[in-house]
Order: C-alpha cells, then structure tokens, then sequence
C-alpha cells in the first residue's frame, strides 16, 4: 500500500527529472532528452494514474516536442557545429598514437574486473499481465515483438485513454490496428502488452465508470477473447460459459456509449 509519504517523495523525483528533461529540451541535447523522457516515465508507472495525472500529462506535451521534425534536427545541427568548431586544424594534429593506458590493479597484483550491469528491466519485475487467472505472463514466441517495460506499458495507456473515451462518444468500437494508425510511433504489441494496456487503462476509473476496455475489438466487431480475464481483474464479474461472457461484454459496450455520449475532453 502507498503511503502520501510514498506519493510525495515519487512526486518530488519526478519533477526533478522534469526540470532536467526541460533542460534538455531548452539546450537541444537530443540523447539526453531521450534517456530523460524514459526515465520519467519508468518513475510515473509506478504511481497510479489518478496520482501522477499532472507529470503525465507534462510528459505527454515533451512528447510532441521529442518527436517533432524540427526539435531533433536542430539539436542535430547544433552538434556538428560543436564538433566543428572544437576540431584543430589540420596542420595542428597530432600524428602520435595513444598509448594504452595501464589497468588499475589492487594492491595484490590482480586486474579488477569491471562490475555487471545490472538489467533494466526483467520480466519478474513487470507489471503481472491478466494474461490467465494466475497472472503468468504468456512465454514469448519468436514470431512475436519483446515485451515492454513498464514505463512504454504506461505511456501508452495515457495515451490510449482519451482515443477510447471519443471512441466511446462516437458510439463506436476499434481495434488495435485503428489504434496504431492514431498513435503515431506505437510499436507492434505482444499480446500480453496489449491486456495489460487495456488493464491500465481501467485501473483507475471512477466508481460506477463502465470498463473503456470493452470497445477493443477483433474482427467484425467481435468480442476481443482476452475481455473477461481483463473484466474479471478490474472487478467486473465476467465468468461462465462462452455466451454469458458474450452477454456481459455486449451490455458493458452498451453502458460505456450510453455514459461517455454526453461528457467531452476534461470534464468530470
């Protein structure tokens, strides 16, 4: 359980690296905006939506500079000015070799061995996925892109909410494939990536809120097969035999058009 000491200090490390990826920005430095914006989002995960709406949303307009046409090429242009400008003269090269420099040793003669770096990320340390009853994740297959960690899991569920929530308005459904054309940058999901999207999703909704996750689709409009684990996880009783799951997922589509037909982007 997260304690409002917990969410303080998430808070505070948070808008550090906020201030050190509007830095970034400012000055162009196109990698280091990079590993700042993961960064940033790897902390915000572990938080959940409704606590951390303000970063993700601040996240989310950094997004649009980093990915815009302009803002990398001029940080680009800007590098090689600096290399440019830094560079001797030819005549002023030195033509001598470096020598090697000596291994540091300890004091009983062996060379230290450089120490391992521990993984990013692992697939113990992801978010479980509502993949079974068991929450296993299902094994990767060669046939199918590596799972995400659980800052891109998060992002693109902030990202994927207010699609849904038109998608809704409109009285419609999607599929991913609709998705990805809406998203620009979205990688090609593993199937456990994708019900834990669509969990994150919903993880946060309000009381009485119908599950958004019900609008994914397969086919024609069909029942995605993994909507009655994800239902069941999210507290929406969704057991039975195939045609009560049917059932369950037609009226809960039906209570997500009728609640989002009369609500528009930022109100309650």
């Amino acid at each position: 359980m997260r304690t409002a000491m917990d969410v303080a200090r998430l808070h505070r490390n948070v808008n550090h690296i906020l201030l050190d990826l509007q830095r970034a920005v400012d000055t162009y430095a196109v990698a280091e905006a990079a590993d700042l914006y993961g960064l940033a989002w790897s902390q915000v995960a572990e938080a959940p939506p409704s606590e951390t709406r303000k970063q993700r949303e601040e996240l989310q307009a950094f997004k649009k500079v980093i990915n815009s046409a302009s803002w990398p090429e001029e940080g680009r242009r800007r590098a090689a000015t600096a290399e440019v400008r830094h560079e001797p003269p030819a005549g002023q090269r030195s033509t001598a070799r470096p020598g090697r420099r000596p291994a540091a040793k300890r004091a009983n003669g062996h060379v230290p061995r450089r120490e391992a770096k521990p993984a990013t990320e692992t697939a113990a340390h992801r978010t479980p996925s509502p993949a079974d009853g068991s929450g296993a994740r299902t094994p990767v297959r060669r046939d199918e892109p590596p799972l995400l960690g659980t800052g891109q899991l998060s992002e693109i569920a902030t990202e994927l909410r207010p699609l849904l929530e038109q998608t809704a308005r409109m009285g419609a459904t999607t599929t991913w494939s609709r998705i990805s054309k809406r998203l620009p940058g979205l990688p090609r999901l593993h199937r456990d990536d994708q019900s834990v999207i669509l969990w994150l999703v919903d993880e946060e909704r309000r009381e009485g809120e119908p599950l958004l996750c019900a609008l994914l689709t397969v086919g024609d409009r069909q029942m995605h097969p993994r909507f009655p684990v994800i239902a069941e996880q999210l507290g929406l009783p969704c057991s039975g035999t195939a045609a009560q799951h049917q059932m369950t997922w037609s009226y809960e589509v039906l209570k997500v058009h009728q609640y989002w037909r009369h609500r528009r982007p930022g109100r309650d």
